[in-house]
């Protein structure tokens, strides 16, 4: 059995991603003194979405992730797969900052398109990691 490296790699990446946006929350819920929910504070509400969306979807990418490089997919796809995806997911976490929230106010578009980004590139990873190994299972 091949030992699952690249999943390995991206899931360390993905993880103290998620430490970062895991204290940046709490942080701000000892700053302003909000225990539980989102006391009605938008930037709080914007960065536990930012930090459960990454939840949402790199835990089972990882697994997938690994699942495809243990058996049927080759290497240098996965390697490409897992790159687009944590690209993805740091460029969301970026969309979801609140530099985008001052530029959405401002009316700019720029961390739109870097949410988007981010959301389609795990759409488009998801897909392509399940095609994958469907196509070399069958």
């Amino acid at each position: 059995m091949t030992i699952p490296i690249i999943a390995a790699v991206a899931g360390a990446l993905l993880i103290i991603l998620q430490a970062i946006l895991m204290i940046l929350v709490g942080a701000h819920r000892i700053r302003n003194r909000i225990s539980l929910g989102t006391g009605d504070d938008p930037a709080l509400e914007r960065k536990i979405r930012r930090h459960g969306n990454l939840a949402e979807n790199a835990a089972l990418f990882i697994v997938v992730l690994a699942l495809a490089e243990m058996t049927v997919v080759p290497n240098d796809v996965v390697a490409i797969i897992a790159v687009i995806f944590v690209v993805g997911r740091v460029l969301h976490a970026i969309a979801l900052s609140p530099f985008a929230s001052a530029e959405a106010s401002s009316g700019g578009k720029f961390f739109a398109a870097l949410r988007a980004i981010g959301a389609f590139s795990t759409f488009g990873c998801f897909i392509a990691l399940g095609l994958c190994l469907l196509a070399g299972i069958f």
